[in-house]
């Protein structure tokens, strides 16, 4: 079912169907097709940038084979359990079939980080990587996935915000007790994609010019990431709620992770300095180099 969005202060009007075409009777739906599309950039660039940050592109794409999965799963568990009423039948008994399809929307951000997070560390532990190294390119791959998939919120007409009379704002029809409302909104979505845009530029500079350490990518991305999702959950009117109380599950982990970052940033670049040696590329490279001198010598 198609949907008119407008931007009336903008002169735009968009006639959205989630919708797009089927094959073989199974509808595809615009908010799949632009989460894969993040995801094949985001592999793309981190594929390109990894022998920067001395991660092996067979290691790249190992660890993905594991994450991609339990990035999705823990997205839509983490949706599930703060949204639980919703995936509830008229009997009070949970809809398991609603719960798997993921295409109609509902996947929490902070959801996937953390499962992709908790994955990542395994796999390094496994492969006896440095966490943070690779935590340092994978942040790249997030603000890219999350600047992109944000679009499918667009086409969706979800996670935007209140009514606004600014300039960008965003006109849709809400359909409230069976009749049809119509609502100028923040558009949200827009504000976060942006966000991560702006981010992602500005970690793609520190990391070419100012990179000290192993982990400021990754800390950087935390106090970037929480205070622009921390200021820009506060507008929405769909945000997670912690177990029926008034505290947006969302904005508090921004936030505190943003804190965390911050607070982890100075320690490293003010309280203890590190040398470029100390860099997991530097290391593996020299590890390398020495490797080769000897095979060299015989």
């Amino acid at each position: 079912m198609s949907q008119i969005v407008t931007f009336p202060g903008l002169g735009l009007s968009f006639d959205l169907n989630p919708i797009p075409f089927s094959i073989f009777g199974w509808p595809i739906h615009w908010y799949g097709i632009i989460i894969a599309a993040g995801f094949l950039l985001a592999v793309a660039y981190c594929t390109r940038a990894s022998k920067r940050f001395g991660i092996q592109e067979d290691d790249l794409l190992d660890m993905l084979f594991f994450a991609v999965p339990l990035g999705i799963l823990g997205a839509r568990l983490y949706y599930i359990i703060f949204y639980l009423d919703l995936f509830r039948t008229a009997d009070g008994s949970l809809d398991f079939a609603k719960m798997v399809r993921i295409w109609d929307g509902g996947l929490a951000i902070y959801g996937g980080v953390i499962a992709s997070a908790l994955t990542l560390l395994v796999f390094c532990k496994k492969r006896h990587i440095p966490f943070l190294a690779f935590a340092d390119l994978g942040v790249f791959g997030l603000l890219i996935g999350q600047a992109v998939g944000r679009w499918g919120n667009f086409v969706n007409v979800e996670a935007y915000g209140g009514e606004t009379t600014l300039p960008w704002r965003m006109g849709i029809t809400e359909v409230v007790n069976g009749v049809e409302v119509y609502k100028e909104v923040h558009p949200t979505f827009l504000y976060e994609s942006l966000w991560n845009l702006v981010g992602l530029v500005l970690l793609i500079l520190i990391a070419r010019n100012w990179r000290k350490f192993d982990g400021q990518m990754f800390y950087s991305y935390l106090a970037w990431y929480g205070v622009g999702r921390g200021m820009i959950e506060g507008l929405r009117t769909d945000s997670l709620y912690f177990f029926g109380t008034g505290i947006r599950v969302s904005q508090m982990l921004g936030f505190a992770s943003a804190l965390v970052g911050i607070a982890l940033l100075v320690w490293n670049l003010k309280v203890r300095p590190h040398t470029p040696e100390e860099l997991w590329v530097n290391r593996s490279a020299a590890v390398k180099a020495a490797g080769e001198g000897e095979h060299g010598g015989d």
